[in-house]
């Protein structure tokens, strides 16, 4: 099976911005390979070599700032709205370093996959390649007793793929749905009670506000009354239809947050009482939650084979490492404050945390919902493709027909699995943890080993070393996040 006919989520490929087509490359591209790798090597020294840019549809390509903007797109997601929450789990000063470290392991990964993948270019004689199709064409030209797994290790990092951004869509929809009950419950039941002194505490010199139970109605009616919003929300036939809503989208979260940001600023006197550093503990929670908030590993090939000069994507001023750099920056000023803003809330958004009783509040909660609303599609579509990829041929006489029926089916299982599990934290836990730690951390180093195999390691083989870290991190992250993640929503699910 070639990386041609079987291609992974390519979902920004439908709707990047096109470049001037007359602009022409420039710079040409250069791998720096150890001369022990005679076959790159001699493609490199070869004045007629093979260049992978060379035949790439420059008409369509993205510039280094479009690509950064994509990425920033990506990677700044609804999990920037946990952020808080993950830090409640870290401490204050220990998650500010923890959130560093979690940023730098999740972006070296993600640029040692791209940079093998530049590797493998020159290998294969192809132009570009999937995720999927990176994990094949390293098996196939590997060692021989690895050259059997090409074909199973493409399907294990489709269904990979697969897992996370399904799991990624039912966590859309509770949040979804707990942002717009939360204004239905106030206009619902406690209009006219503006102070609802009742039901709020003064904790530390900061006014939490703790609805009360009675008055809430259950998040899982309106998760189900999503169901068929969600299913005409699907049923648009193509991605770029949904470009224009993607673009609302941004602005409704991008102002969301800024409105956030204002209620975070306004009082911080007792942040000397917050604590600097979290149970251990609870220490897998913050970890599960910041990887799934910062990895947007699914994403970064796609970007990759769109660019129109890919050797900018990675280096140490590289639109990777400039994208990552300002993403971590928010999420760690967003973490920080709204931990320092709201040190005793059991809330798993930020947005939960601010006072329904103020309109600027209220227009938070319903642009942060209408805004994962439209995104929504984005990463449904992700999954579609790679399920209808595998599965179209079977249906020959009637696609059409039976697409529809595949996407109505996928979103009914999107909106059973968040009625199961309706509560963000766990659920965003468990996919960062199971999921993106293989995606995100395992996949990217085991395919650096076998590429490097006839290649070397480095000076005291310290890629090796480094990589054995990695992979623990990723096994403790796999393990211990998972079952804490499990253990939370197996409590949420007998309640």
């Amino acid at each position: 099976m070639t990386d041609k006919k079987i291609k992974g989520p390519t979902e920004l490929h439908t709707f990047l911005p096109n470049d001037n087509p007359k602009e022409e490359l420039t710079t040409k591209y250069k791998v720096q390979v150890i001369p022990k790798d005679v076959e790159v090597a001699t493609s490199l020294t070869d004045p007629s070599r093979f260049d992978p840019f060379a035949g790439r549809d420059c008409e369509t390509a993205t510039s280094d700032g479009q690509t950064l903007t994509h990425l920033l797109k990506a990677s700044l997601g609804t999990g920037i709205l946990a952020m808080p929450c993950a830090f409640r789990s870290a401490g204050l000063v220990f998650g500010i370093f923890a959130t560093m470290f979690v940023s730098l392991v999740c972006t070296h990964c993600s640029y040692i996959l791209v940079k093998c993948a530049h590797v493998l270019y020159h290998k294969t004689k192809k132009t570009e390649m999937s995720f999927a199709g990176v994990a094949e064409a390293t098996c196939a030209s590997g060692p021989k007793v690895l050259h059997k797994f090409a074909s199973p290790s493409r399907y294990f990092i489709q269904i990979s793929l697969f897992l996370t951004y399904y799991g990624t869509c039912s966590a859309y929809t509770v949040i979804i749905a707990q942002n717009f009950r939360e204004v239905f419950d106030h206009y619902m039941y406690n209009q006219g009670n503006m102070s609802h002194l009742s039901n709020s505490t003064v904790l530390n010199g900061t006014l939490e506000i703790v609805s009360d139970p009675i008055m809430k109605t259950d998040i899982r009616l309106f998760i189900a009354c999503l169901l068929l919003p969600l299913i005409l929300l699907v049923w648009v036939p193509n991605l770029k239809i949904l470009a224009p809503i993607s673009m609302v989208a941004n602005f409704f979260m991008a102002t969301g947050l800024a409105i956030t940001f204002y209620y975070l600023f306004q009082d911080l006197s007792h942040i000397s009482d917050v604590p600097y550093i979290g149970e251990i503990s609870n220490f897998p929670t913050f970890f599960s939650i910041s990887i799934f908030a910062m990895e947007a590993i699914g994403v970064i090939m796609p970007l990759e084979n769109n660019m129109r000069t890919p050797q900018n994507f990675i280096g140490i001023c590289g639109v990777m490492n400039k994208g990552m750099s300002t993403v971590t920056l928010i999420y760690i000023l967003l973490g920080f404050l709204g931990y320092a803003r709201y040190p005793n809330s059991t809330n798993d958004l930020i947005t939960t945390d601010l006072d329904i009783n103020e309109i600027p509040a209220q227009v938070v909660k319903i642009l942060v919902g209408l805004a994962v609303f439209c995104t929504f599609g984005l990463q449904f579509f992700v999954c579609l493709d790679i399920v209808w990829a595998e599965i179209k041929d079977r249906f020959t006489k009637k696609p059409l027909l039976m697409n529809y029926i595949v996407r109505t089916v996928m979103v009914i299982g999107c909106v059973l699995i968040a009625i199961a599990v309706p509560t963000i934290a766990p659920l965003i836990g468990l996919i960062g943890a199971f999921c993106f730690s293989i995606l995100g951390l395992l996949a990217p180093v085991g395919i650096e080993m076998v590429v490097l195999w006839n290649v070397g390691f480095g000076r005291f083989n310290w890629i090796v070393i480094k990589n054995i870290v990695i992979t623990i991190v990723g096994i403790l992250a796999l393990v211990f996040g998972s079952r804490s993640a499990i253990n939370d929503i197996y409590v949420q699910m007998i309640k």
